[in-house]
Formats: C-alpha cells, sequence, structure tokens
C-alpha cells in the first residue's frame, strides 16, 4: 500500500474514528448484515460490504435495504440487528497498532479525541474490553452527540471534537478507515491519514493525505509528534 505523503505539522490534535480503525468491529457488522439478508435469500457480500464502510445507522440500514432489497423499513432493520450486535460487539477486539498509539499520545500530553458515527450506546458496547486506553482520550464524540447535526460524511463530528480540544481544525489530524471519513476530515479542514481494510480499493482514498497499511506504520516524526520509542 502507498506511503506517501508530504510532510506536514507540527500536529496540536489527533482525532481517531473507531469501527475499523481503533477497535476491529466491522467484522461484527458483515456477520450481522449477512445473516437478516439470508433469512431473505439475500446475500451481503462485498461488493455491498465496501459502500457502507463509515456509514452512519440509519444511512447504513437504509443503502443495505435498497441494494438487498429487503422488504423491511430501516426502522426494522435496526430493531432486528440491535440485539445481535449488543450480544458481539462486546467482545471487539483492538485493531494492530491502535491502544500504543493512542498510549503513546497520551503520554506526550497531545490532545486526543475519538469521533465515531457509532451512538453512545454501541460506544460502551464496543469498548467493552478496552476501557483503560479509551479512558485516555481528551473527549468523544459520537454521532447522537447533541452538538451533531450530520453524520459523516458531513464534518460535524471532527469539527466538534477540535472545539471540545480547544485546537483549530488545520492543526488537527484525523485517522480513519472509510471513504466517508476522510471525506469528511477534509471537509473540516483537516489533515487526513487513511487505513483502509485490504479489501478496500486504493483510488477511492485520493483525496487522503497519507495512507496506511496499519497505524503501526504511521511515521510520527514527519507529522512534527514525538516519535515511539
Amino acid at each position: 500500500m502507498s506511503e506517501q505523503h508530504n510532510e506536514r505539522g507540527p500536529i496540536k490534535a489527533v482525532i481517531f474514528d473507531m469501527d475499523g480503525l481503533l477497535l476491529d468491529t466491522e467484522g461484527v457488522y458483515t456477520e450481522v448484515t449477512h445473516l437478516i439478508a439470508s433469512r431473505h435469500g439475500r446475500t451481503f457480500d462485498w461488493s455491498i460490504k465496501q459502500h457502507t464502510i463509515g456509514r452512519g445507522a440509519r444511512d447504513f440500514s437504509d443503502y443495505v435495504i435498497k441494494a438487498l432489497e429487503l422488504p423491511m423499513s430501516i426502522d426494522e432493520f435496526l430493531e432486528i440487528r440491535e440485539p445481535m450486535l449488543d450480544e458481539r460487539f462486546p467482545k471487539a477486539p483492538a485493531m494492530p497498532g491502535a491502544e500504543a498509539l493512542v498510549r503513546h499520545l497520551a503520554a506526550h500530553n497531545i490532545p486526543i479525541a475519538v469521533g465515531t458515527s457509532s451512538s453512545v450506546h454501541y460506544f460502551q458496547a464496543k469498548t467493552t474490553l478496552h476501557r483503560a486506553w479509551f479512558e485516555l482520550f481528551d473527549t468523544i464524540v459520537t454521532a447522537d452527540d447533541p452538538e451533531v447535526g450530520a453524520a459523516k460524511p458531513a464534518p460535524d463530528i471532527f469539527l466538534v471534537a477540535a472545539r471540545r480540544l480547544g485546537v483549530a481544525p488545520a492543526d488537527c489530524l484525523v485517522f480513519e478507515d472509510s471513504p466517508f471519513g476522510v471525506t469528511a476530515a477534509k471537509a473540516a479542514g483537516m489533515y487526513a491519514v487513511a487505513v483502509p481494510d485490504s479489501h478496500m480499493p486504493v483510488e477511492q482514498y485520493e483525496h487522503a493525505d497519507l495512507l496506511l497499511a496499519s497505524l503501526a506504520d504511521f511515521p510520527l516524526k514527519a507529522w512534527g509528534l514525538p516519535e515511539l520509542v
């Protein structure tokens, strides 16, 4: 995967997406959506999955229902999948390099935030095994935060995070795994580093400032941040 980038910095704050970036939850969404689709003789495969990554709950549901022609409303889809997700999310593992990078930035007093398309309810479930290092974040902005007017790819989530951190958007770096998230970060006037699923087409991330295979590969020094030792 390409790692070309222009050196920029120093970065004054870092904002992280959560699903598929800090925590490996995308597999849960895939499993549950496949189960729902199979009940109606449909198949939820990568050709559809790749267009759902980074969408908020209602947008995700709307896309899947239309793409698979499922005989249900958005609310019905969400009601069916909620208990299935609740059962699986508390077991979600961390993505490679995630905890180490978060702890490193926190130890060097770099302001850090989470900007996620998840609701507070699902945020709590997903972070069950990871409370200790998620407590290091200075602020958490979820999709149902009262200050968030629109979901990604709108910039709201990231702008709220920057405001709470007290840092100008131009001085913020966002880590994302989805094209929607990168679009949101750029719309907010921030730098965007993409760490996409290996199955995602690279051309969907041409608007990112940097493309990485893993958070562990991030060149901290090039962005004016303290190096891991």
